[in-house]
């Protein structure tokens, strides 16, 4: 769809791969509505991209953003949570959070805003997911399990949508990407390979998604190879997983 002059929502708008978005959409033309919790981070965005900021808790307040933003053209659900570590030693409401941020918001708060877009017979529905939740990733167990079903969720939304002309989604699949996302999880990223990207790499992917309707892309293109492994020989996915981490 053309994204000059749309309307677009951005959860977890205040840093990371949502400013990154707010700012390649903007300079598409876009009418940025960003989404958070950090005040002073979100209104800094929406200054710098000639936005608004709508300070809300995504888990809580789904009505009140949905309200706040108007007629959504694209939704772009990219609010997230991390927790890295042994799942016996999470924490219970952690658990409840990383569910709650990770795959119940996303679909409630596209629930609230699809009916206009359905009606309008234009939109697009962005989900930003994770390799974890294509592959799993060892400790943690809940973060994967949650992106796998946001994975889920959008390929069964997309075939429910199918026969609904001008309505689209699409979903993002990001390996490592430089964010304060994992101090916030607790635990830093100390791998070698593979690098971090930067989080513009990933907003430029979520732009051509929307313009080109694409239904899934992975950034970078490579992660493809090991989630259709594990899709297609999981047992050999295991062993070099094993082996090489």
């Amino acid at each position: 769809m053309r994204v000059a002059g749309a309307r677009v929502l951005i959860t977890g708008g205040s840093s990371g791969v949502g400013a990154a978005v707010a700012q390649a959409m903007a300079g598409a033309g876009a009418k940025v509505v960003v989404a958070g919790r950090d005040r002073g981070r979100l209104e800094a965005v929406a200054a710098r991209t000639g936005g608004l900021a709508v300070v809300s808790d995504v888990t809580a307040d789904g009505e009140l953003l949905a309200g706040c933003a108007g007629n959504v053209d694209v939704l772009v659900n990219n609010a997230g949570a991390g927790w890295a570590g042994a799942l016996v030693e999470m924490p219970p409401d952690r658990v409840d959070e990383l569910v709650a941020v990770n795959l119940a918001a996303p679909i409630h708060l596209t629930r609230l805003l699809l009916p206009r877009m359905v009606e309008a017979g234009r939109g697009h529905v962005v989900f930003i997911a994770s390799i974890a939740g294509a592959v799993g990733v060892g400790r943690e167990a809940v973060y994967s399990a949650a992106k796998a079903g946001l994975l889920v969720f959008a390929e069964a939304l997309r075939q429910e949508l199918r026969a609904v002309p001008g309505v689209g989604v699409s979903v993002i699949v990001p390996g490592v990407v430089d964010t304060p996302f994992f101090l916030r999880r607790g635990a830093p990223y100390d791998r070698r390979w593979p690098p971090p990207i930067p989080p513009e790499r990933v907003a430029r992917c979520v732009l051509r998604a929307v313009e080109r309707g694409r239904a899934e892309s992975y950034v970078p293109a490579w992660l493809r190879v090991p989630a259709r492994l594990r899709g297609s020989l999981p047992g050999l996915y295991r062993g070099l997983a094993g082996r090489l981490g």
